[in-house]
């Protein structure tokens, strides 16, 4: 997956960024690689809970031929998983006003209630793109709420690999192979919403859900 840098020197300059990595043909659309959750935070400088009070339309940098806009929203922060060491209280967001730039549609001035990932800039500015792992807050389990507060962060040595077509084999000791998208047909299924990647102390990882043993067909995927 892609791996966000953990500062940047302007969202002007991310937004420029996007718009090289942006597909040819692809001028209306935002392409993102498949990321599970648990990469999505570890990859990310920010991990947050919030509501949304209001947004606002505001120029991408203090540059009058700089003709690119932001959408600045406001936010309630209700809980920080991750970014302590870089901001204490986030109080506005930023994501690109064009949709062809993975910009960013959140509810505001409503009850909902939001996971936000995204990077944080040198001048402490918090940007988000639809490349980020960004969910309704009650949409997410009971096991993916717990992890932010411990299991995602202590397993970010682990590495996630997506598969789509079988044989689908694990490459090193270290890997866990995601199997959505194969068993489903989307990425965020069971697997998604149940499962932590976890480092064990020889070094190798493997699929945890609690105390539920892995379904056997995440199983017989890695052991054909």
């Amino acid at each position: 997956m892609p791996r966000s840098p953990r500062t940047a020197p302007s969202w002007a300059l991310l937004l420029r960024l996007l718009a090289l990595l942006r597909p040819p043909g692809m001028a209306e659309a935002c392409s993102c690689a498949p990321a599970h959750p648990q990469q999505h935070v570890c990859h990310s400088a920010l991990a947050i809970r919030a509501k949304i009070s209001s947004e606002k339309v505001v120029p991408a940098s203090a540059d009058p031929a700089d003709t690119q806009k932001m959408i600045r929203y406001e936010i309630k922060q209700i809980k920080m998983f991750k970014g302590f060491e870089k901001v204490k209280d986030v109080q506005y967001i930023y994501t690109p006003f064009d949709s062809s730039l993975c910009g960013v549609k959140l509810e505001a001035n409503s009850q909902k209630q939001y996971l936000l990932t995204g990077q944080i800039l040198s001048d402490g500015k918090v940007f988000i793109h639809l490349c980020n792992y960004i969910e309704p807050w009650e949409n997410l389990s009971f096991l993916q709420r717990e992890s932010l507060n411990h299991h995602y962060h202590l397993n970010c040595g682990c590495q996630i690999t997506t598969c789509y077509t079988v044989p689908c084999t694990i490459s090193t000791p270290n890997e866990c192979l995601w199997t959505d998208w194969l068993l489903e047909r989307k990425l965020y299924g069971y697997q998604a919403q149940h499962y932590v990647c976890m480092k064990h102390v020889d070094g190798t990882c493997s699929w945890y859900q609690g105390r539920l043993p892995p379904r056997k067909e995440f199983v017989d995927i890695i052991q054909p």
